[in-house]
């Protein structure tokens, strides 16, 4: 018995032990699952961060510029751009305007990108020639892309509604306004900004649908925007307000002044000659000469006349017709609206003109050295009869014009300074001044026509071409070309109305009055109508000298005329004004010019203003 009490004992401990020994080698189903997602877990976190830092590594400069192709096309534009160097010290790399910073839609980026190591490796841009010409459907493939996503990358890093408009230019906080308002986006004003600019070679058509505004685009005006605009809009008023206050200051000194030598006239203190011969029945006075100056005056006291220190830039080969056209200028489409051209630009022109000098923008014939701004000092005055202008401005050195024999494109004139007025029914002078005078088919402008095109231009026989086409105004011609494109020039020069038409709207004040002191020869009195007449007006006096290095200019003319081409001038009235130098014996287009001014005596929203005197 006990033999196999032992024997079921033993049998009974070995089934135990081999169904320890089942359950260790069987777990549960609670003990699978859970050792299954801990190993898969920490497997998919290894594979995440694995695959995450991977596609991370593909966004960074190093790997961007490891091929020749980005290395030595854009990435050398983009290091002379303000997204790589800048006064902040924060750049942008090229994924953060190429790659979405959410993970769902960058994944979808990296996708579409194997397309381009596709396109790397069979060599489709591996030359500077092959990049180039597919450099436009590149950028138009990125431009559509941000114009899709509301410029999505931009906007990371730069928000519309976060915008301070009292730091901002005035083109700026315009553009940012309006574009707020219509719906559109940033890329449709920033193109190249990072990269060489191609938007000038897209066809007009197609920029205006790249850059439509779009409903969904919208947004509301916030606060902080209309709040920073009304405080610089305040700012600005009051510095006009004090402008103004000095000028009227100003006149009062003048008036106070006339008063003093009225009564100095009437009542002249007694001489030492008076004192002898007192009691003698006899009066004996002298009349000293006016004190003279080294400056030109023009016979009148500028003492007590406000100055105004107007900048002339350099120009280049901008057009009337340049400055409409989208693909030209980014502020076609406010001009177009019916915008000045000061409004945007006022306090821009010296960066404008150091862009257009050097030949980076409208212009394909650079002078080395030439300035690209002139800053003259203005003073206006008038008398019961005539009105007088005061130009002073410091001289420059001599640069040499490479294209023109001896360097001096009009040896007998150091210097030649015109003041143009717009009469009535010049459409858009009061937007843009003396540029609706200068056209892309007038000489030395891209397309000026060629001297066998001349001498068979339908205008040949009414107007003098012997010097090329000069400035004219659109109304003298049946059409302008616009665009130009497909061989078409752009400009109307040939297009010449007839005599009947043009004689009278020059009788209705179609017109640019135009006034002009020349260094090495007579003043002129002359208008811009269907050409540039130098003559055919009242007498003008100018007088010039260079003083040192400063240069001063006077010119004067009655206040009325009756001939043709002349502006009658009448106290409290505005007329548009325009004011052109031609400094270091330069001709044509190569001068330096101002932006339209609201010109008046005593007028109340002159910006150059007239005292009496």
């Amino acid at each position: 018995m006990s033999a196999e009490r032992n024997d079921d004992e033993k049998a009974s401990s070995g089934g135990r032990l081999a169904g320890a020994w089942r359950t260790l080698r069987r777990p549960s189903l609670k003990y699978s699952l859970l050792t299954l997602l801990l190993v898969g877990g920490v497997g998919g976190v290894i594979a995440w961060g694995g695959f995450n830092t991977a596609m991370e590594a593909t966004n960074t400069m190093a790997f961007c510029t490891s091929c020749h192709e980005m290395r030595d096309n854009v990435y050398k534009e983009y290091t002379s751009t303000i997204h790589f160097q800048n006064r902040s010290g924060v750049s942008a790399a090229c994924s953060d305007c190429h790659v979405p910073r959410d993970w769902v839609h960058k994944f979808i980026r990296k996708i579409e990108a194997s397309n381009e190591l596709f396109h790397h490796f069979i060599g489709t841009i591996d030359t500077p020639e092959k990049f180039e010409k597919k450099r436009l459907t590149l950028a138009k493939n990125v431009w559509a892309s941000m114009k899709a996503t509301d410029s999505r990358e931009c906007r990371n890093c730069h928000v519309l509604e976060s915008m301070n408009p009292e730091f901002q230019r005035p083109r700026a906080r315009k553009q940012h306004l309006e574009a707020m308002k219509a719906g559109n986006t940033c890329i449709d004003c920033h193109k190249g900004i990072a990269h060489k600019s191609v938007r000038d070679k897209v066809d007009e058509k197609t920029l205006e649908q790249l850059e439509a505004p779009l409903a969904r685009y919208i947004r509301e005006i916030p606060k902080s925007y209309t709040d920073g605009l009304a405080r610089v809009e305040k700012r600005e008023a009051e510095q006009a307000a004090a402008r103004k206050a000095e000028i009227e200051a100003a006149a009062q000194v003048i008036a106070a002044e006339k008063i003093a030598a009225a009564r100095s006239a009437a009542n002249p203190a007694p001489t030492a000659a008076d004192a002898a011969t007192a009691g003698q029945g006899t009066a004996k006075s002298t009349a000293a000469p006016a004190p003279s100056g080294a400056a030109a005056t023009g016979g009148l006291d500028w003492s007590g006349v406000p100055a105004k220190t107007v900048t002339l830039f350099y120009p280049g080969q901008a057009s009337f017709e340049w400055i409409q056209t989208g693909k030209d200028h980014g502020g076609a489409r406010p001009f177009n609206k019916g915008e000045r051209c000061s409004e945007c630009h006022a306090k821009e022109v010296k960066d404008m003109g150091a862009k257009i000098v050097s030949g980076d923008k409208a212009e394909t014939t650079p002078i080395p050295g030439k300035r690209a701004f002139v800053d003259v000092q203005v003073q206006a005055a008038y008398t019961a009869d005539d009105v007088y202008f005061r130009f002073q401005w410091q001289n420059s050195s001599h640069k040499p014009v490479p294209f023109v024999d001896g360097g001096k494109m009009d040896p007998a004139n150091a210097a030649k300074l015109a003041i143009m007025f717009a009469g009535k029914e010049v459409e858009r002078a009061e937007q843009a001044g003396c540029w609706v005078t200068c056209h892309h088919d007038s000489r030395y402008m891209p397309d000026a026509p060629k001297k066998e095109q001349l001498a068979s231009s339908p205008a040949a026989s009414e107007i003098d071409l012997s010097q090329g086409l000069t400035k004219y105004l659109a109304e003298t011609r049946s059409a302008v070309e616009l665009k130009g494109g497909e061989g078409t020039a752009r400009g109307g020069g040939d297009k010449l109305k007839g005599k009947d038409e043009l004689a009278a709207q020059l009788g209705k004040g179609t017109f640019m009055d135009i006034l002009r002191f020349r260094s090495g020869g007579d003043s002129e009195n002359g208008h811009i109508a269907s050409q540039r007449v130098a003559s055919g007006g009242i007498p003008v006096k100018a007088e010039g000298k260079l003083d040192g290095d400063t240069w001063t200019v006077v010119i004067s003319r009655k206040l009325k005329s009756d001939k043709p081409g002349d502006i009658s001038f009448e106290p409290g009235q505005l007329y548009t004004m325009g004011i052109a130098l031609h400094d270091d014996y330069t001709s044509a287009r190569f001068h330096h010019v101002s932006l339209e001014f609201r010109f008046g005596l005593d007028a109340k929203d002159a910006e150059i203003n007239a005292v009496r005197k």
